[in-house]
């Protein structure tokens, strides 16, 4: 043991295998299974320069953008087979995973395995952070809703009834406003049914981003066909592998249901009304059996975006809103906020589930619900109360229509459906409940808030829905929901957000003027920077009267010409400023922008020298020593495994 010793105490080497072996030695975690990592590098100023620089006279923007992300996917697909090799890591494959980077293990890890090749990748110089690439749920059916077929009204479509109806859309009243949007809105969920009679004419080819053929369930990986097969769970699959938390559980429809509330066709004398009649629904398929792998839901998100995704065609129908009810585990990782941050500052508003069954004394939200800039949107019952299963918390953002059982059956939600338990079987429609289900609700009215001011920018939207929404409902012999009393009870702000989604509000806010910033980034301090609001624009005839900037955060500043739409100023100290614009149009109506700019000195040159190198190096060979001497303890022999 001594002799072992020496050579471990050689300089910092020493401490490395010290500080080594706790981690090593603590019990493993509950095991997750993960079919790949996903991986983020450290980079430099230069090295991002680079990514965005123009290498060609392209024809347009677009096709430069689409270029210039081919040509860096490839570059970092050739450094993580590099990474891999380097740090030990058999893979079977590299890609993407929205704008991080994807190492597909040659077969799914779990348990020590998992944790020896994370730890492998985070002594890497060059990695920045690394997540495991594991399977997602979307949001299930929240517990009691049956599978019949339609037999009562849209009642969550229906006129305001404080009495009966308290937490209706208003969809009668917005209607007059408009009732049909031209606007391309994404599903990214399980693909849908093409033939079902009530979506035809509103679906858009769509693509199939299913990488993993045993969850694809169609016998393939990535197509052009973004049909759902059928995404049931049988009794031997569930449990074992990929599938090792999953229960068994029949075909959902779930992408087919979400589709029809938001766009199935209206006025035909058939089936069930959409929110936009007008609208176009791009399906995205990326998960399947037992949901979506991290890495598919990320590119499933920026392909719907019009962002490119390497190995597939490009998507030219690029979607304005995104409806994505899916479910996590986990806080929102960088991996997500990264790919969200692109996405939104594309112009594409992202709407998402707040999620079903949040434990109790535990109320806090999941990836993605609490990631920053999605619109996260809880469910409440037709009284308006929290339904029983709706997940709640600070980051929501307000509350529609989810269904429940209570009372009796016509309290769920009906829409678009099918019949098979398995395979597809006869179109048909269906009711079920669930944040998976009040998240398509504020999707449809943002799509018709654009018809009408296409001008509106993902936070305007999010703001004029919760400017717009009515308050909370309020019954003396419920509990205020908190952490003890998360089952049906009196929402707050704090809790489900502004207040209860109403459409005919939302559309009545879209019609004024749209405040639009030209986006900064980083800087240096004691740069001079222009605020440009000139890309501002009032609607329907009217004009914009007047410009006002000022400053929300940061070190106090001194605007130039303030009450122009172009304005500036000297950013003199290190740190994070955010300016807002007000924009107020000859009928009196405002609108608002905000841009947010950093300070800050560019870091120093990332390593990849022999220095690092050679850390890197003493790191994992440090690391490798605390394993035997773990394993050492544990077995009393040296390389011997149990």
């Amino acid at each position: 043991m001594s002799r072992f010793l020496s050579t471990c105490l050689l300089g910092f080497v020493a401490l490395l295998c010290v500080s080594t072996l706790p981690a090593v030695a603590r019990p493993a975690q509950e095991a997750t299974v993960a079919s790949g990592l996903i991986i983020g590098f450290k980079e430099v100023d230069e090295e991002r320069a680079w990514r965005r620089a123009d290498r060609g006279p392209w024809a347009s923007e677009r096709e430069r953008a689409r270029k210039s992300w081919d040509r860096s996917a490839r570059r970092d697909r050739e450094r993580v087979t590099r990474l891999a090799k380097e740090s030990g890591v058999a893979l079977a494959g590299v890609g993407e995973a929205g704008n991080a980077h994807l190492l597909r293990f040659d077969r799914p890890l779990k348990g020590q395995a998992l944790d020896r090749a994370m730890r492998r990748l985070r002594l890497h110089p060059e990695v920045a952070w690394v997540e495991p690439d594991v399977l997602v749920p979307r949001q299930q059916l929240a517990p009691g809703a049956p599978n019949d077929t339609l037999y009562g009204l849209q009642w969550h479509l229906q006129p305001l009834d404080n009495l009966t109806n308290f937490a209706s859309l208003n969809m009668p009243a917005a209607w007059t406003i408009r009732n049909g949007s031209p606007v391309v809105v994404a599903v990214v969920d399980s693909g849908v049914r093409f033939d079902h009679p009530d979506l035809a004419g509103r679906l858009l080819p769509g693509y199939d981003l299913v990488s993993e053929i045993a969850v694809a369930n169609d016998g393939d990986g990535r197509d052009a066909d973004a049909s759902d097969p059928g995404d049931w769970v049988s009794p031997s699959e569930a449990g074992q592998g990929l599938f090792q938390f999953c229960d068994p559980s029949p075909s959902l429809w779930h992408g087919t249901f979400i589709a029809g509330q938001i766009a199935a066709a209206s006025n035909n004398a058939a089936g069930v009304v959409g929110l936009n009649w007008g609208a176009s629904v791009l399906p995205v398929r990326v998960s399947g059996k037992c949901g979506a792998l991290v890495s598919d839901l990320l590119d499933g998100l920026r392909w719907a975006a019009g962002l490119p995704v390497a190995g597939v065609p490009a998507n030219n129908t690029p979607a304005r809103v995104i409806n994505l009810s899916f479910g996590g585990d986990a806080p929102c990782s960088q991996a997500y906020q990264d790919t969200i941050n692109e996405v939104t500052d594309a112009g594409a508003l992202v709407v998402v589930a707040a999620g079903n069954g949040l434990p109790i004394g535990h109320p806090t939200l999941t990836r993605p619900a609490d990631c920053s800039r999605v619109m996260a949107v809880a469910a409440v019952r037709r009284d308006g109360a929290k339904a029983s299963y709706s997940n709640f918390g600070p980051k929501v953002a307000l509350a529609a229509p989810g269904g429940s059982t209570e009372s009796n059956p016509n309290n769920l939600l009906v829409s678009t459906d099918n019949g098979g338990s398995t395979i597809p079987a006869g179109n048909s429609y269906g009711y079920k409940q669930g944040t998976s289900f009040s998240a398509p609700q504020a999707t449809g009215v943002a799509s018709l808030m654009l018809g009408i001011n296409p001008a509106l920018t993902p936070a305007q939207l999010i703001d004029r829905m919760k400017t717009g929404a009515r308050g909370h409902a309020l019954d003396m012999g419920r509990n205020t929901c908190s952490a003890t009393h998360p089952g049906v009870c009196n929402c707050t702000v704090g809790t489900c957000g502004a207040g209860l989604l109403d459409a005919e509000r939302s559309l009545q806010l879209a019609a004024g003027p749209a405040a639009v910033i030209v986006q900064l980034g980083r800087v240096e301090p004691g740069s001079v920077i222009s605020l440009d609001g000139r890309q501002s624009v009032a609607i329907g005839g009217s004009t914009i009267v007047s410009h006002q900037w000022q400053q929300t955060q940061g070190t106090a500043v001194v605007l130039t010409n303030a009450s122009t739409s172009l304005s500036g100023t000297t950013l003199i100290t290190e740190g994070t400023y955010v300016f807002r614009l007000t924009v107020v149009d000859d009928l009196g109506r405002t609108g608002t922008d905000t841009v947010q700019v950093v300070a800050a000195m560019p870091p120093p040159p990332a390593g990849g020298g022999g220095s690092s190198s050679l850390f890197w190096g003493l790191s994992l060979w440090a690391w490798v020593v605390g394993v035997l001497v773990a394993q050492r303890r544990a077995t009393g022999h040296w390389g011997r495994r149990t």
